[in-house]
This record gives structure tokens, C-alpha cells and sequence, in this order.
């Protein structure tokens, strides 16, 4: 539970000095938000590249709003395992996201989200969860946005089905992100997996900084896992068209 607290309360003690104004076109342009919706027709594009313990990522996801409800999404990753056979493609994801409270629907401004989604065709030389082939997953989100802070938090299931790498896991992510000013963000999260297969159990704690270019944005994270007791160092760019 400590790690959880420290991913909110820590920042927590920086909000007096993020209070200053923030215009009200910012949060439809924060694509690293944690409970961003594109609005209709927005098109996503957010093209990453991370390295964590010897391996290599590349990945490329598009993302397009349907309405003001319903995001629609596919992605695809590379990876080069630098210690191992374990090179190829992930799974192709297709997923949706689909806003079932506003935050003008309820006293307490709650938004939340149905996440769902399934993968299909990854290489079967790459043994993680990401890669492999014929995974269903189903998750939902929620949390509140204000002009510097949004907290959110989401719980996602996933089940994969095949005859080597067969099981089922669930991800618990709360998340806090900051915008400093019109141009910089700050973003923390804890991640907690518990798999049928233990040996896939994990525990991130990671931290990210949002730089703001009109509709581009430049993250650089930093994330550590428990288990492993190894660093990922990572990179995206988001562009909204």
C-alpha cells in the first residue's frame, strides 16, 4: 500500500504551486491525460519506443473519435531482444473506449470509461502477455479532471487463450497527472498485476514528464518494476490531427 500512497500523496504536496490559470482549450489538446477522450473525427497518432531489460520497443498506435462517446483504436508493436531469441512483431490491438458518465452528468464530476479490446497474431517466439496471440480484454476507468490535476484510476481484465502461454490477469493502475502550466505536464502511476501464472505478476511504480507543442506532445518516462528490480526508460510522441 506504500507504494500506492506515494504515487498520489507526494505529488500531492506540489499543488500549491500549480494552481495558476489554465486556458480552456488545454485539456482538449492533453492527449497524455489519463482520461482523455478524442472528440469526433480527431485522429491520434502516439508512436513510442521504451528499452527495459535487454529488449528493444517500438510501437505505433492510431486512435479516432467516432463521437464524443466512442474511441476506436489499433496498435502495433516491434521488439529486439538484445540477450535472446525473442525478436517480432505483438499482437495487432483492437480496442475501443467508450465514456458511459460525463462529468457534468453527476454532483461529484466523475468521469468514467468501458474499456474493451482483443489482439490477434503475435510472433510465437515473444513469451510476454503483449505479444501473445488471441487475448480479450475488458477494463473500466474513472476520476475527475480539474484545470492542473486529474486523478483517475483503472481496473483491466485480460484473458489469453492459447495452449503454451494460456491464462488471465488483472491490471489496477491509479494514476495522478499535472499540468504545470500551458506547456508542462507531470504524470505518476502505480501498476499491479496479478496473473494466473505468477510468474507474470508485476508492480510499476513510474513517472513521466508531458512537454506541450500545439497538438504534439514529447513524453519521457521512467518507470521500475518490483519484481524484476529493473528500469524502463521510454519515449512518445502524440500528434492530434
Amino acid at each position: 500500500m506504500r507504494k500506492i500512497f506515494s504515487v498520489f500523496f507526494a505529488p500531492l504536496l506540489a499543488l500549491t504551486f500549480i494552481n495558476s490559470p489554465v486556458n480552456a482549450n488545454v485539456l482538449d489538446r492533453d492527449t497524455s491525460d489519463p482520461l482523455y477522450m478524442l472528440k469526433i473525427e480527431d485522429v491520434l497518432s502516439q508512436t513510442s519506443l521504451t528499452y527495459w531489460d535487454n529488449v528493444l520497443r517500438l510501437g505505433q498506435t492510431f486512435s479516432y473519435g467516432l463521437n464524443n462517446r466512442l474511441t476506436i483504436s489499433a496498435n502495433v508493436h516491434y521488439q529486439q531482444d538484445f540477450d535472446g531469441p525473442e525478436d517480432g512483431f505483438s499482437s495487432i490491438d483492437l480496442g475501443g473506449i467508450y465514456r458511459v458518465g460525463m462529468a457534468d452528468g453527476n454532483s461529484a464530476h466523475l468521469i468514467s470509461d468501458v474499456l474493451f479490446g482483443l489482439k490477434f497474431g503475435g510472433s510465437s517466439r515473444v513469451r510476454t502477455p503483449y505479444f501473445a496471440d488471441s487475448t480479450y480484454y475488458a477494463g473500466y476507468r474513472f476520476g475527475r479532471q480539474w484545470a492542473g490535476l486529474t486523478l483517475a484510476a483503472t481496473i483491466k481484465s485480460s484473458w489469453i487463450f492459447d495452449e503454451v502461454r494460456g491464462m488471465a490477469y488483472i491490471d489496477f493502475v491509479p494514476e495522478a497527472y499535472f499540468r504545470i502550466n500551458q506547456d508542462w505536464r507531470l504524470g505518476t502511476s502505480f501498476t499491479l498485476r496479478k496473473a494466473t501464472n505468477p510468474h507474470y505478476n508485476q508492480e510499476w511504480l513510474g513517472g513521466k514528464i508531458v512537454r506541450q507543442y500545439g497538438r504534439t506532445q514529447y513524453i519521457g518516462h521512467l518507470d521500475y518494476e518490483f519484481e524484476s528490480n529493473e528500469l524502463q526508460v521510454g519515449a512518445k510522441v502524440n500528434i492530434l490531427f
